[in-house]
């Protein structure tokens, strides 16, 4: 018998992030589990790369779209929209970055969080 599998709000957000990136192509996709690390700001970070400053774009707002759809909830904070060269929606306990694919590489957010539990998803 499998009982229902309770999940916490972070991680529904980060699941509807994730959702959201698959809609729009965007490339690997990984979710950091930063609950167990004493120093981290958040709960999650999901992070995700595209090769064009509007795919960026369209993916922040796919993301955006996905979590207020099922949680009416809009992101504590935006940064990076302007340029679409690395946009960061910040829902508190889950971040999510998004960034334009040399932007990801030069930046290097999974390493800066190297104790993390990390999975990977596969763009749709």
């Amino acid at each position: 018998m499998v009982k229902n599998k309770v999940i916490s709000e972070s991680a529904y957000i980060s699941e509807l992030a994730i959702h959201g990136i698959q809609e729009k192509k965007g490339n690997d996709i990984v979710r950091l589990d930063l609950r167990n690390i004493y120093s981290s700001v958040s709960d999650y970070f999901v992070i995700c790369h595209a090769d064009s400053s509007t795919q960026v774009k369209a993916i922040a707002n796919s993301i955006e779209d996905e979590i207020y759809k099922a949680l009416k909830q809009e992101p504590w904070r935006k940064e990076g929209l302007e340029y679409g060269e690395w946009i960061l929606l910040d829902y508190v306990n889950v971040v999510i970055h998004v960034f334009k694919t040399d932007k990801r590489e030069f930046y290097g957010v999974e390493e800066l969080w190297g104790d993390a539990e990390i999975k990977n998803y596969k763009s749709a």
